[in-house]
Parts: C-alpha cells; structure tokens; sequence
C-alpha cells in the first residue's frame, strides 16, 4: 500500500469513528433551532432519550470495533440499531436525516459478506428520502410521490458512487500491485547488478592472472629463442677451444663465444626492458616507437622506418604499453624469422580508433601452417593477437611465402584522462 493510500485509509477510519458523534450534534442542534417540528413534550423526551442512546451506543463501538475489526455480528447489529435511532429520530424531526446519512459511510465495512449487502444503504436512503420528502408521517398523497422518486434517485445516486468507488478502489489495488511487482524487479535488478559487479571483479582477476600467464609464457619462449640459445652456442664455442689444435684457432672461437655473450646479454636486457616498458615513462606512444624502430635498426643493421599519420592523442598509459609491446615483438619476430632488408611501421589515429602497422619485405610465411604453440617457443603472433583482444581490439597478419608480412593491431582509442 502507498503513503497516499495509507493516508486515505487513515483519514476514512477518523470519518468512521468520529463522524457520527458530528452529524449527530449537528442533527441535534438543528431539532433545538426547529423546536417547533416536534410541539410534543413526550416527543421531545424521546428525542433527548434517543439522542443520549446514540452517543452511548457510539461511546460502546469504539470499544468494541477495537477488537472485533472488519466485517462482524457486533458490527451488523451497531449497524442496525443506529440505523433504527437514526429513523425514529428522523421521524420525530427531519433534520435528523444528518445523523441517520451516517449508514452511508461504512455500509461496505460494517456489512460486507452479507448476503444482502445492499440493504443497509437502501433503508437508509428511506430516513433520507423521508426527510427530504417534508417529514414522516406524510401529510399529503403527493408526498409519497415525492418520497418515491427521491427512494428511486438517491439509490440510483448511491449506484453510481458505489460503481466509480469500486473501480477507485479496484485501480488503486492494481497501482498497489504494480509497484509490488516494481518493487519486487528493483530488487532482482539490485541482485543482478550486485551479481554483475561481483563477476565483472572475478572477471577482471581472471584477466590480470591471464594477462600474467600469458607474459610468463612469452617470457619463456623469448628466453629459449634468445639467451638459452645464446649460451648454447657459447659452450659449443668453449668445447671448440678445449679441443683447439693451436691458438689462433682458440682465439677465434673465444671472439666468437665472446660475442654470443654480449649478444645474449643484450637480449637479457631487451627482456627485462619488456617487463615495464621505460620508453613510455617520459615519452607519449610515438616518441616511444620512434625510439623503438631506431634502436632496433641501428642493432640489426635493418633499414627501418616510422610514421605517424592522423591527430595524435595522448593515449591511456596501459593502451601505450600494449601498443609498443606488439611493436617490439613483431620486430622481433622479424629479427628472427623473416630476413627482411626494410621495414616500416605505421601509428594511425583514426578518430575512435588506433592502428599500429609493421611490414617487412621478408621471406614470409603461410600463416595457416603455423605450428601450434608449444613450450618451446613461438609465442609470438599469438601472444600480440592476446594483447591487442585484452585491449578489446584485434590482430590481423597477412604473408605469404616470398612476398613479405604484415601485422596490423587495431584497437579502440582510449584517451590518457578517460
């Protein structure tokens, strides 16, 4: 039930409870002024006697309506016997008409499940109709016509309010339901959004697990591609000099283990740098990729270029990081794998979109025969295709034997403030 219901209710019940004692001082202040509808001294006793029996019989409902609510036996009989007041009072002056429009108003409380409910109000449109008629007993025939008509009219009024207050009554118990059911939703709604933020932090912990496997796994895999093998050849380099006939033989090979060692300490080092990308601390993403590409061409003798087309946005700091990290493993890859003589890599701010393109005019390869990853290594496609997917975005390569590869990741542009 709503407030304005509950307040409706509320002010009902004070009409009930209170009403009858103001229509009955009404009714009996108007008999005092109009002293003369009733000359008799036995009838105006009986008016004082019947007035006194209706504020008693009044005085005892309030008692009794407390613990007998709702329809009851109790309430029939209140009912009947004010009723009874209220037309013999009528009878001996019509301005008690007020106090006997009382059945009116709780007909539907006191008397419902009845099996004439209709009965109470019916006899009191009689008081009414009587008093409004000029007064029981009649004088004169044409008052019963009058009588009557008004019976006919007031019933036919009470109809009308009864029908319209039913369907009040039925539209506010609809309202009342329809937000019970709203209610009852909000809290599903509530439920499901508090379920939703619950999944959405699991979700977020799983990704930052995945996110941390999938590192360890391309940690793992650049490890055996770069300093594993690295110091592999560095002790095939050392047994040569064990086994060296003379020394210009051992020093040639000591260059060479030598140099596989810095080599490998530089990829040690290129690896660690991968772990945290310092390019990024002091430098927005294609100042970081500029630096990137020249580095990268200047230790592998590549030519290799870099270029920055549309506006440029300070992007998110983790997009930057994702971004620069495809770039240093797809040249890296190419480093390894592709024998390239030029590269270029692209950075293309699209409006709602950034895409970072490498090319190279290497060997290639037919990207449906890659092998499946393993634990060896040759995580590197699948593991910028998971960058670029945690960033929400993908990761497209073309190649083909012979005529080069392109990896182009295409995320969406995520501002530095957003």
């Amino acid at each position: 039930m709503t407030a304005v219901d509950t307040d409706i209710e509320r002010r009902w019940e004070l009409i009930r409870s209170k009403g009858p004692y103001g229509l009955l001082a009404v009714a009996t202040l108007l008999s005092v002024a109009t002293a003369e509808l009733t000359p008799g001294a036995a009838e105006r006793i009986a008016v004082a006697g019947l007035v006194a029996a209706g504020f008693a019989l009044q005085l005892w409902w309030v008692r009794a309506s407390r613990t007998r609510p709702g329809p009851s036996t109790a309430g029939a009989v209140y009912y009947t016997v004010r009723w009874a007041l209220g037309f013999a009072l009528t009878w001996l002056n019509p301005f008690f008409a007020f106090y006997a429009v009382t059945g009116y108003f709780d007909s539907d409380e006191l008397l419902r499940g009845r099996r004439l409910p209709w009965i109470g109000p019916f006899a009191c449109s009689i008081a009414v109709s009587g008093a409004q008629a000029g007064g029981l007993p009649f004088k004169e025939s044409v008052q019963w016509v009058v009588f009557g008509a008004l019976v006919v009219v007031n019933n036919v009024i009470l109809t009308v309010v009864g029908h319209l207050t039913s369907q009040q009554e039925e539209r506010s118990r609809a309202r009342a339901e329809t937000i019970a059911e709203l209610e009852r939703t909000n809290t599903a709604l509530q439920q499901a959004l508090d379920e939703n933020a619950a999944l959405h932090a699991q979700l977020l912990v799983q990704a930052r697990e995945a996110g941390v496997a999938d590192e360890r796994r391309r940690l793992a895999a650049e490890i055996h591609d770069t300093i594993a093998q690295g110091l592999t050849g560095i002790i095939a380099q050392l047994q040569v000099v064990a086994n060296a006939p003379d020394l210009p033989t051992a020093r040639t090979h000591l260059d060479r283990a030598s140099a596989l060692a810095r080599h490998s300490l530089g990829e040690a080092r290129r690896s660690v740098h991968n772990l945290a990308p310092v390019a990024l601390e002091n430098d927005g993403l294609p100042e970081a990729l500029k630096s990137t590409v020249a580095e990268w061409a200047e230790r592998t003798g590549v030519r290799a270029g870099f270029t920055v087309t549309g506006t440029t946005e300070q992007l998110h700091d983790e997009l930057s990081a994702t971004l620069l990290r495809i770039a240093q493993e797809a040249l890296s890859n190419t480093s390894r794998h592709a024998r390239a003589t030029r590269v270029g890599v692209t950075l293309s701010f699209l409006g709602d979109e950034v895409i970072l393109d490498i090319r190279d005019d290497g060997r290639g390869f037919d990207p449906l025969a890659l092998p499946e990853r393993s634990h060896a290594g040759g995580f590197g496609l699948a593991g910028m295709r998971a960058r670029a997917e945690r960033m929400a975005g993908s990761l497209t390569v073309e190649s083909e034997p012979g005529h080069g590869t392109a990896v182009s990741a295409r995320v969406p542009l995520v501002r530095h403030d957003q």
